[in-house]
């Protein structure tokens, strides 16, 4: 759903919420009996920098300052704590305050300050509480001698042989009890790798010895044997049982029950899976050496496949003799083959209106090997009350579109290929499209796609996408009185290009790096590439069989001329966690379309566009650019201005930046969390050549180095995003700052017209006058997920 509301309106509910914040914190501290305060400040002295911010996390978080606007929440909405919003203020307690002056003492303690104390201190001004805690470290205890002792010789031998590619623990180091918690979790998962089924983290233990005057500790990790027995038992798999149920998870009617071979028996109450997909993603083997990560890798995958809704971790039975064998067993729950999802969404701006309205249907397991099918099919429909006064019921225009998919696991190849599963579920994707699209008055355009893709990960963050072939077919007819229009205004390559028939032949590549941090506060960069490649086969084809060529020289494959270019997109964004949940997010992303040899142009499709929720977040999709163009002083009568309204506006090259800053609002706001941003957008799109960008403004379309800043736009803005943990809602408030379709100084509208952000003026009036249309600053962008 996408709602406009109107600036004026506002401007008044943001006022209006704002008193009610402010009233409802002046009234707190009245409320508060004489021997309360609350907690406003923490300090925490003597620490060192590099755990400063570590040991703040060990207050109790009922002593940590309330969020300011978190507790307005908790103040205008829980109607005192019945309603699970905001959160409750932060009242001073002696006892919370003991307990974590012990907490930061503790932790420093286990950082190698073994000697420090901490102490505290309260100070209350006006029913309003400071707390200081004040550290006295001490020397930093080190390591001075380690040594191990293990009774078992072969876990002996396998702790020392990995104990350097995995340890925190060196004679020299820090004395830290974290480090030692880590090794003993690192070697736990060491032994489960090896066939330690029966091994517990318990079995390691740590004992030191410090010499408190020399600051300096003998450490010592022993791992002990199972009582009563002189090693610890090393398991193999043995046979492995799989099931299917129904999908309301009931064993009951008669079971498809196959032996697949002298591992595996499959049993399916469902009917609906052979065991080939199954026995494909089963990574414990009959014989090897259980392993927990190979268990991991199994349910992992099978989960992935998308048509199991439980994949628990597999149960494991001790054969009865002494062999130390292991039967093992998975029961799963598969998803409803079928299912349907309808989704829609409504458009008020101004006088537009419109709605979007979409269906997606799923056939999960078509051929009861994991394959999925999509049928997807949409329609949206945009009405201008201003251009149709005489016709309120009149279509601007419509898109729609209708195309299937059909996935299957694996890569489906001439050539035997290994089994490209141990990071992800590799799929070879078929799939079709159709779009059909109207513009009043302009344009009808048709559009077929068809395409074979792989998808594989080469490791957890290296993704790739590979489509050998695209054949894309598309044919654009346009009204005889806009093409006489186009025709005055000298708009040849603009007629061209939407109205000619064309066929392209072509291959495209994806690589991303680091897809899987996106939802982590990590430090990383992320990477995204993609080339496509257009119409080389067919040119070379056409070359040596000497293809027919039509009136302007090119040539034709079938009877329609096919277009020949390279076009390269780049998505670099660098990821920087602040502390807390505060993250900064930088993007570049650049992009290129080359036509060459036999076209002159980019097919209409593959141009690049600017505005948006996602990178030019103040300018509506397509109406940004090229460079400075300026519609009015191109178009010189109100009626083409109107009838161009919606032309779109595009280019063969592409620069988009932003800054984002990300922040956490409330934790606890009617049941999600509540986040914040600011964010700034700067780039356009530009024409390549003379050639491309004749018609629209002349040079002032075409891409320079030394215009690049005088033709690029900027806004700035904020949001909110409402995490609802699965996904979330985002609603984004951009406003223009710089405006490249005017001249010099005109450009910076927010600095030269700020007073007529939320009300009109000259500037406005001067722009509706020109323009046939109002000039707005500010864009509402609501969406689901973040915009990268």
């Amino acid at each position: 759903m996408k709602a406009y509301i109107k600036p004026a309106g506002l401007r008044f509910t943001i006022l209006t919420i704002l008193t009610l914040l402010l009233l409802s914190a002046c009234s707190l501290t009245r409320k508060l009996k004489d021997n309360q305060a609350l907690v406003r400040h923490v300090k925490i002295k003597g620490v060192d920098k590099e755990f400063d911010e570590a040991a703040y996390l060990y207050i109790d978080k009922a002593q940590q300052p309330n969020n300011w606007l978190n507790l307005q929440f908790y103040l205008t909405f829980s109607k005192n704590g019945k309603r699970n919003i905001g959160e409750a203020p932060s009242v001073l307690d002696s006892n919370l305050v003991e307990y974590s002056r012990l907490q930061i003492q503790k932790f420093l303690r286990n950082k190698g300050y073994l000697k420090a104390k901490v102490t505290d201190s309260v100070a209350i001004k006006n029913k309003r509480a400071s707390l200081t805690f004040t550290a006295e470290e001490g020397p930093l205890f080190h390591i001075r001698k380690f040594q191990d002792s293990i009774a078992d010789p072969n876990v002996r031998k396998l702790y020392r042989t990995n104990r350097s590619v995995f340890s925190h623990i060196q004679p020299g180091g820090r004395f830290d009890t974290d480090s030692l918690a880590y090794d003993r979790d690192e070697f736990y998962l060491v032994m489960r790798r090896n066939g330690y089924f029966d091994f517990v983290r318990p079995y390691i233990t740590f004992n030191y010895d410090s010499t408190f005057n020399a600051s300096v500790v003998d450490l010592k990790v022993i791992i002990s044997n199972p009582i009563g027995k002189a090693s610890h038992p090393v398991y193999t798999i043995n046979n492995t049982f799989i099931s299917v149920t129904n999908s309301n998870g009931r064993t009951t009617g008669k079971a498809d029950t196959v032996q697949v071979d002298s591992q595996l028996r499959f049993v399916d109450y469902s009917h609906k899976f052979k065991p080939k997909i199954v026995k494909t993603y089963t990574f414990q083997k009959k014989g090897e050496l259980y392993d927990v990560d190979k268990q991991t890798l199994t349910t992992s995958r099978l989960s992935e496949l998308n048509v199991f809704r439980n994949v628990p971790n597999p149960t494991y039975t001790k054969l009865p003799d002494s062999t130390h064998r292991l039967d093992v067993r998975l029961d799963m729950i598969p998803l409803k083959q079928m299912t349907d999802r309808v989704e829609g969404e409504v458009l008020f701006s101004g006088g537009r209106y419109g709605y979007n309205i979409g269906n997606t249907f799923t056939n999960r397991n078509l051929f009861k090997g994991a394959e999925i099918l999509q049928i997807k099919t949409n329609w949206s429909i945009l009405f201008d009350n201003n251009r149709n006064s005489a016709n309120s019921g009149g279509i601007e225009n419509q898109d729609f579109k209708i195309g299937g998919s059909l996935s299957f696991p694996g890569i489906i190849s001439p050539f035997k290929l290994p089994v490209l599963g141990k990071y992800g579920v590799p799929h070879t994707t078929f799939s079709s499209n159709y779009e059909l699209f109207y513009q009043k008055d302009l344009v009808t355009r048709q559009s077929w796609i068809n395409s074979l893709t792989y998808d594989w990960a080469e490791t957890s963050r290296k993704l790739h996408s590979f489509t050998p072939i695209s054949i894309e077919f598309s044919r654009g007819t346009i009204v005889d009185s806009a093409r006489a229009a186009l025709e005055r205004y000298n708009r040849y390559s603009y007629i061209y290009l939407i109205g000619r028939t064309v066929f392209t032949l072509g291959s495209q590549y994806t690589y991303q790096l680091n897809a899987n941090k996106l939802n982590s506060l990590d430090d990383f960069t992320y990477f995204r590439g993609f080339i496509d490649l257009g119409g080389n086969t067919l040119s070379l084809a056409s070359k040596l069989l000497n293809f027919p060529k039509d009136t302007l020289g090119q040539r034709k494959f079938l009877g329609y001329t096919f277009s020949q270019y390279t076009k390269l997109e780049g998505d670099i964004r660098w990821y920087r966690h602040l502390g807390g949940e505060q993250q900064l997010i930088l993007r570049v992303n650049p992009g290129i379309g080359i036509p060459y040899g036999n076209s002159r142009q980019l097919v209409f499709e593959k141009n690049f566009y600017a505005g948006g929720a996602s990178d030019m977040r103040a300018w509506l999709p397509r109406t940004l650019g090229p460079g400075q163009f300026n519609r009015a002083s191109f178009y010189n009568n109100s009626s083409d201005l109107n009838r161009f309204k919606y032309l779109d506006q595009f280019g063969e090259i592409k620069f988009i930046s932003n800054a984002e800053y990300r922040y956490k609002i409330a934790n606890d706001f009617f049941g999600s969390k509540l986040k914040g941003a600011f964010f700034a957008d700067f780039g356009n799109v530009w024409r390549l050549n003379d050639s491309t960008a004749r018609s629209e403004n002349g040079s002032a379309a075409i891409f320079k180095f030394n215009n690049f800043f005088k033709s690029s736009a900027m806004d700035i803005g904020a949001g909110f995003r409402l995490d609802l943990t699965f996904f979330v809602f985002r609603l984004d408030a951009a406003f223009k700052f710089k405006d490249p379709q005017f001249s010099g100084s005109d450009q910076w509208v927010m600095l030269n017209h700020f007073g007529e952000l939320f009300s009109h003026g000259t500037f406005k009036d001067n722009y509706y006058r020109d323009n046939q249309e109002r000039y707005h600053y500010m864009q509402l962008n609501f969406g689901i997920g973040l915009p990268f």
